[in-house]
């Protein structure tokens, strides 16, 4: 028995159009917290030779040095990860002074970048991302140019591109909370993340596209809503396998990656399944919703 997924498409549609108006509400009151990768600044990465000190000790002992907003992020039993703004040499080996006085310290690591190569590095993102979303509209609006009816082969690429926007912008959401409340920092890991992101869910979106051409022209034009149904209910088993299959690795680095991999790991666990959940039910239903509209003139 299939079941009728199109039917039920303004419930698909309302609930997402909540999670994208509080993820555009999270983004406009809080914005992103960018790392210093993007802003400029330092990295100091430390292991504590005794009991690792709280992060208000740390921070009172280096608030001397006027370092601006420091970040101080544990990272196994004995080990922190320390961000503040750019500083000389002299002033990291006195940073280093200072905390081993609270606790014997030893220094793992130093970066300093600074904010012309991060704001660079910011806009050379802001490209790559945009640059990624029109060739992939593109390249779907050529793939499917033979099915021009009765929905035309650019209509594929515009609804496969809003699914893509859903996508990032429900993760950019989650991250814009967590950076107001948890000061988690967008860095180099998650919009790596992102871009896989968009990969995987227009991945998903031309598997069940391809079947919908198949579809029709094995079957002739018939009701379209019932060819896009059908598509849905031979590819669907595939796309929740896939997902979950994946998404098990994803949990995995989240519970058991370490620090570095865990905001990378939850980015795609969110956009992984935003992205299973635009292609079964945002961007096929809306090719029908589409085709409806048209019908109506």
């Amino acid at each position: 028995m299939n079941f009728h997924f199109t039917r039920y498409s303004k419930i698909y549609y309302a609930f997402s159009g909540i999670l994208i108006v509080a993820a555009l509400a999270s983004l406009i009151v809080y914005g992103l917290k960018f790392g210093i990768e993007f802003t400029g600044g330092s990295n100091m990465e430390v292991a504590f030779t005794q009991t690792r000190p709280s992060n208000e000790v740390i921070s009172k002992a280096l608030a001397s040095f006027n370092l601006g907003e420091i970040t101080v992020q544990p990272t196994g039993a004995d080990g922190a990860v320390l961000k503040f703004k750019g500083v000389d040499e002299a002033t990291h080996q006195s940073i280093l002074t200072a905390l081993n006085a609270v606790s014997l310290v030893q220094e793992k690591g130093f970066q300093f970048i600074g904010p012309s190569v991060g704001q660079d590095l910011k806009n050379k993102t802001e490209i790559a991302i945009v640059l990624a979303l029109l060739a992939i509209t593109i390249y779907i609006a050529f793939a499917f140019r033979k099915v021009s009816r009765p929905v035309a082969s650019w209509k594929y690429g515009v609804t496969s591109l809003i699914a893509l926007f859903h996508d990032i912008l429900i993760p950019l959401g989650v991250f814009s909370l967590l950076g107001h409340f948890y000061h988690v920092e967008i860095t180099i890991p998650i919009i790596a993340a992102l871009l896989t992101i968009l990969g995987f869910s227009v991945h998903d979106t031309i598997v069940i596209f391809d079947r919908i051409r198949e579809n029709i022209m094995r079957r002739g034009m018939g009701e379209f809503a019932d060819t896009v149904d059908l598509s849905l209910n031979q590819t669907v088993g595939r796309s929740i396998s896939t997902v979950f299959t994946v998404l098990l690795v994803m949990f995995s680095l989240f519970f058991f990656g370490g620090e570095t991999l865990k905001y990378f790991s939850l980015a795609l666990i969110i956009g992984i399944t935003s992205g299973a959940y635009s292609s079964i039910f945002i961007a096929s239903p809306l090719l029908v919703s589409w085709q409806k509209w048209s019908e109506r003139g």
